[in-house]
């Protein structure tokens, strides 16, 4: 006679049996147009997400090798053994900056998209700070939100420069 178990296990390897044989004789076209459906949902949804935040990731990416760049002569300076200490220290203090910089910069970008819900761009130079934020509306109460925001984190007076881009 035979068992529950049994009859269980028989009945699953015949399933996993045909579907395995219709799988091998299934035609090559289909499976391609399957797979082409799927990678066309995923590439829709993830060039919609890029057309976004292009604009703001191709800013950061470009400032991001600007800073890469100057971080890497100032390194290979601070090695160098042709150069006084003191030297070395101003190249110490001008790589400590430009990390506080970066810092700054990040934490002025979390606050204004925490607080008024805008992906902004900004980029210090000096007492110049540009901010280039995404939005359909080009409004001066939002200009002088984000300024205010941004002026909130430095003692010193700065020139604050916003832009808006459309999405």
């Amino acid at each position: 006679m035979i068992s529950k178990q049994n009859l269980w296990f028989l009945t699953l390897f015949s399933l996993i049996l045909i579907l395995g044989v219709y799988y091998v004789t299934m035609p090559n076209d289909l499976l391609g147009k399957v797979e082409n459906i799927i990678e066309d949902k995923e590439t829709k949804e993830v060039v919609e997400e890029i057309e976004e935040e292009s604009l703001l990731v191709a800013m950061r990416v470009n400032l991001e090798e600007e800073r890469q760049v100057a971080i890497t002569k100032l390194q290979k300076d601070l090695t160098s053994d042709n150069l006084s200490t003191e030297e070395k220290n101003n190249i110490y203090e001008q790589l400590k900056y430009l990390n506080e910089v970066q810092g700054k910069e990040e934490k002025i970008e979390k606050n204004i998209k925490k607080e008024l819900k805008l992906d902004c761009f900004v980029k210090q130079d000096n007492n110049n700070i540009e901010a280039v934020c995404i939005s359909n509306e080009h409004d001066e109460k939002k200009a002088n939100s984000i300024m205010r925001l941004i002026q909130e984190k430095y003692e010193n007076r700065m020139n604050i420069t916003v832009k808006f881009q459309k999405k």
